[in-house]
C-alpha cells in the first residue's frame, strides 16, 4: 500500500499541484476503488473540498459516465479518473476542461501500472518530452525503422506534434496518467510496421510474437493477425475507411518505465518505445472519427527526422 501511497502522491502533488482552496472530484468504477481511495486520502489531506464517486464500470471505451459524474467533474477545479473502461474521449471529460476544471485520465490502470508508471520524476518526464519535441517538431518526414522488421515513413504535414508529460497544472489542462510520450496524427503514411511489444488484445507479446501492418497512402491494407484484423473489419462496417487510419506515431518519454507489462496505457509510454496507432485521431490533432483507436508498441525502434536520426530517452 505503501508503494500505491506513494504513486498517489505523485498524481496529487507533483502532476495537479493541488491546492487547499481547491476542489477535487476522484471519479472511479467498482473495479478500481482501491486506486481511487489512495489518491482521494492523498487529496483529502490537502482540501476539506475533495469528492468521491463510484459507478459500474461502462462497457465500452469512451461510454459517458453517469451524470452526476459528469456534473462533479465539470465543478471541480481538478480530477482523476481512474476507470476500467477511458473517459479520456467523453463529453464529460471535455466538458469539464472547457469548464476550467484540470485533471487526468488513468484508463485500465491496476495497482501495478499505477505504481511502476508515477512512482517517477514527472519534472524530468517534462524535460524528455521537451528534447525529443525540439527534434522532431518542424520536420517534414519522420521515419522509423526496427530490428523485427519495421520500415514506414510519415508525412506530418500541418499536423501538430503535441506532448503528454502528465504536468496538469493549468486550468483547463488535460493527460493520460501514467504519461510520457510526444505524438502526431500524421497526415499520411507509407511502408511496413511490426509490433513486438504489447497491443490488445493481446497484451505483452511472447518472445519471438511479431504483429506485422502494412500502410499505404495512410491507411493500413495487410493485418497479420486475425484478431486485430477482426477488430478492424467489424468497425470498418460502421465507419468505412476511416477504421484503417493511420491514425498516430507516438515516441515514450517516461524514464521510470523499464520494462514492458502488458499495459497500453503503460507500455506505450515507456522510454525510447515507438507506438504507432490505427483508427481514430480526431481527438489528437487529425481529422477522422472511428469507434477505434489501437495502439501498438515497437521495441528498440530508430526515429529519423528529415533524414536525421534523432536521440530518444532511454
Amino acid at each position: 500500500m505503501n508503494d500505491l501511497r506513494n504513486a498517489a502522491e505523485t498524481a496529487i502533488h507533483q502532476c495537479l499541484d493541488l491546492g487547499a482552496e481547491e476542489s477535487i472530484a476522484i471519479v472511479t468504477d467498482d473495479e478500481r476503488r482501491p486506486i481511487a481511495e489512495a489518491l482521494y486520502e492523498v487529496a483529502a489531506e490537502i482540501t476539506d473540498d475533495a469528492t468521491f464517486l463510484q459507478y459500474p464500470p461502462g462497457d465500452q471505451h469512451g461510454q459517458e459516465p453517469p451524470e452526476p459524474v459528469a456534473a462533479a467533474m465539470k465543478a471541480a477545479d481538478a480530477f482523476l479518473a481512474p476507470t476500467t473502461r477511458s473517459l479520456s474521449h467523453t463529453r464529460a471529460r471535455s466538458d469539464a476542461c472547457a469548464a476550467g476544471a484540470r485533471g487526468a485520465t488513468l484508463p485500465g490502470i491496476t495497482e501495478r501500472v499505477m505504481v511502476a508508471g508515477l512512482d517517477a520524476d514527472y519534472e524530468a518526464i517534462a524535460g524528455h518530452c521537451r528534447d525529443v519535441l525540439e527534434q522532431v517538431e518542424g520536420a517534414d518526414e519522420i521515419r522509423v525503422t526496427s530490428p523485427a522488421g519495421t520500415d514506414i515513413t510519415f508525412d506530418i504535414g500541418e499536423r501538430e506534434w503535441h506532448d503528454d508529460t502528465g504536468m496538469v497544472r493549468e486550468a483547463g489542462s488535460f493527460s493520460n496518467l501514467p504519461a510520457g510520450e510526444v505524438f502526431v496524427a500524421p497526415a499520411d503514411a507509407t511502408g511496413t510496421f511490426v509490433v513486438d511489444g504489447t497491443m490488445m488484445p493481446h497484451g505483452l507479446l511472447a518472445d519471438g510474437q511479431e504483429l506485422s501492418f502494412e500502410v499505404e497512402d495512410g491507411h493500413v491494407t495487410h493485418i497479420s493477425d486475425d484478431a486485430i484484423r477482426a477488430d478492424v473489419e467489424e468497425a470498418s462496417t460502421e465507419v468505412g475507411m476511416a477504421a484503417t487510419n493511420l491514425a498516430e506515431l507516438g515516441i515514450g518519454t517516461n524514464v521510470g518505465v523499464n520494462e514492458l507489462v502488458g499495459s497500453v496505457l503503460l507500455d506505450e509510454k515507456a522510454a525510447g518505445t515507438v507506438h504507432i496507432a490505427i483508427g481514430d485521431d480526431a481527438s489528437i490533432g487529425g481529422e477522422t472519427e472511428a469507434p477505434i483507436h489501437l495502439d501498438g508498441i515497437l521495441r528498440e525502434p530508430t526515429v529519423y527526422a528529415d533524414g536525421e536520426s534523432i536521440t530518444l530517452p532511454r
